[in-house]
């Protein structure tokens, strides 16, 4: 267990912490190599962040992988994206499902790979019953295209209007039963939401860092958490 841990307040601990895992692209730049190397480092620096939240508590992680509007980069990064989600799936599972992980898709697997959609399945079946933490991949995620897949559902499902309300209505959503998120971590120096998580982050406290997503670890994490622990969470309230 890591030292930094004796900073953290656990009182002070959110529960939902989701990230904007930004800055693979430039970090690659920086160092004259592929975009996709960059995903490749970047793919380090997530598995020492989720230990890091094993190890201070959280119980839900959500993590922003790839966004519909991703589909428009080069073909060649798309490409390389997907396969190492499915490398990485395939080669973590055990190891999250033996720490109590539960792995949940948020997005759409329609336009996924055959063999991409049946490895998220295969996880999140695996570990579905698992309480520890709950990691939440927003992968072909977008928020308005999951506000839309709500409210075709609520329609679909019948619901009279009169009954409609905003817990109701949160029920529809990719993330049904879940506390929204407490904290929102963006890496990269950008100051934007980009289409993450926009209903459920109404209240959430905002994190920027300018350090690129690869050199992020579980003690960025801890400064994002102790920043947290400073906030003061009013509700619209005074």
């Amino acid at each position: 267990m890591s030292s930094y841990l004796h900073d953290i307040d656990r009182a002070k601990v959110p529960a939902h912490v989701a990230i904007v895992m930004d800055g693979n692209g430039r970090w690659a730049k920086q160092r004259g190599l592929p975009r996709t190397a960059g995903h490749t480092a970047g793919e380090k620096a997530l598995f020492d962040t989720i230990e890091g939240a094993l190890e201070v508590g959280l119980k839900w992680l959500t993590i922003y992988a790839f966004s519909t509007e991703n589909w428009s980069r080069p073909r060649s990064e798309v490409f390389g994206l997907m396969r190492l989600l499915r490398e990485a799936i395939d080669r973590e599972t055990e190891s999250l499902h033996r720490n109590g992980v539960q792995v949940r898709h948020i997005g759409q697997l329609a336009g996924l790979s055959p063999q991409l959609a049946r490895s998220i399945r295969k996880a999140t079946e695996l570990t579905k019953d698992n309480r520890r933490i709950t990691l939440n991949v927003a992968f072909n995620y977008g928020g308005r295209a999951e506000i839309l897949d709500a409210v075709r559902r609520l329609i679909a499902s019948g619901v009279p209007e009169h009954e409609i309300s905003e817990d109701l209505f949160a029920r529809y959503l990719y993330t049904a039963c879940q506390p929204d998120p407490d904290l929102i971590i963006r890496t990269g120096g950008e100051m934007r939401l980009s289409n993450f998580l926009i209903w459920q982050a109404a209240y959430a406290e905002y994190y920027a860092t300018p350090v690129y997503w690869p050199d992020f670890s579980k003690e960025g994490l801890q400064g994002a958490l102790l920043a947290y622990a400073h906030r003061e969470r009013r509700f619209g309230k005074v």
